[in-house]
């Protein structure tokens, strides 16, 4: 099995297109969906599609400056995904859009976005860029994932061989290639392959879509697991991107990860993107649920299917709430159900 051919221009133009929503009726969009993916819908990609969707009906000169999704259930590659905005405030200076993504009638994901007109204002940076070495150093990751694809599972095989329209250039290796505990710290390089048009909004949807990749498995450093190795089932729970100044997601970017906590089933891990010359440009942060240690086999499927029945307006509002929740969901998981969410 072999790498497609196909040109970097046309990979981040496919990448564009599908992150960019149709318009229909008000207020109203449709999220393309990507074809011959791994079946499952890439939780950056709904959520920039969602950040298109929230940046199609503020009024021009206000851009994201922050972002707040939650995922609710996984997404299908079978299906598009209707997105529906619900215009909460705009202000003299703000705008404040509330976003569903729903899939045949059913919410996958809410999200939050705020919308800020250009000012001027005080401004300090305390946010040191990591001393490392730079993209060009390291090896290119067509390479890399050649390489590891040998050894790969059959059925995975094709999802590391598959051409990307953003490139990421791993520091210390990408985690699902190492079986030794490490700390759980990691830094990587990304851009799309290929240059992308001026508009600042684009720029924004891919570095959404982008601050998903190689945050999640930041957790599992510390123990040495790979869901590459069918060692770990993840799932997000949710994803918060703060917008600290203008970039371009065409030109290198380095996304410095950690994770100070995991416990409980669930697993914290946080990230800064720097510029290459060491401006600090965004802060993302990434809530994740069900990373469960399989201790080298894979999980057997879940024997029954449980409903848990919840209120959205409860896990909008109270933490508490939330985390009943998700212990709910967790203890599902530990019984061998698989927990069927309805909100109410």
């Amino acid at each position: 099995m072999d790498i497609p051919d196909i040109s970097p221009e046309r990979l981040v133009s496919g990448l564009v297109r599908l992150l960019t929503v149709e318009p229909d009726g008000e207020d109203h969009f449709h999220g393309r969906r990507k074809k011959g993916g791994i079946g499952r819908v890439f939780g950056g990609e709904v959520i920039a599609q969602a950040l298109n969707a929230a940046q199609a009906t503020v009024e021009e000169g206000r851009a994201a400056h922050s972002l707040h999704a939650y995922f609710l259930r996984g997404g299908s590659e079978e299906h598009p995904c209707d997105l529906q905005v619900a215009r909460d405030f705009d202000g003299g200076s703000f705008s404040n859009r509330r976003v569903v993504a729903s899939q045949q009638g059913r919410p996958i994901l809410n999200l939050t976005a705020s919308f800020q007109k250009h000012e001027e204002g005080l401004s300090h940076r305390d946010a040191e860029m990591p001393d490392v070495p730079g993209p060009d150093e390291l090896e290119p990751e067509v390479d890399v994932r050649r390489r590891f694809a040998e050894t790969a599972r059959p059925e995975a095989r094709h999802h590391f061989l598959g051409p990307r329209p953003v490139e990421m250039r791993a520091v210390e290796g990408r985690h699902w290639m190492n079986p030794q505990p490490a700390p759980p710290r990691s830094h990587s390089w990304f851009k799309t392959v290929a240059p992308l048009p001026d508009d600042p909004a684009i720029h924004r949807a891919i570095l959404a879509y982008a601050s998903d990749m190689t945050l999640l498995g930041t957790c599992a450093l510390p123990h040495g697991l790979s869901w590459a190795r069918g060692e770990v089932i993840s799932a997000s729970l949710d994803h918060a991107v703060w917008f600290h100044d203008d970039f371009r997601a065409d030109e290198w970017l380095l996304y410095a990860t950690d994770s100070p906590w995991s416990d409980r089933g669930r697993g914290f891990n946080r990230g800064r993107i720097f510029t290459q010359d060491g401006r600090p440009k965004a802060l993302a942060t990434v809530y994740k649920d069900l990373v469960k240690k399989l201790n080298g086999k894979r999980q057997a499927r879940a024997r029954a299917t449980v409903t848990l029945e919840r209120s959205l307006l409860g896990l909008y509002t109270c933490r508490s709430y939330q985390d009943r929740f998700w212990d709910d969901v967790h203890a599902a998981v530990q019984a061998g159900q698989t927990p069927d969410i309805m909100f109410v």
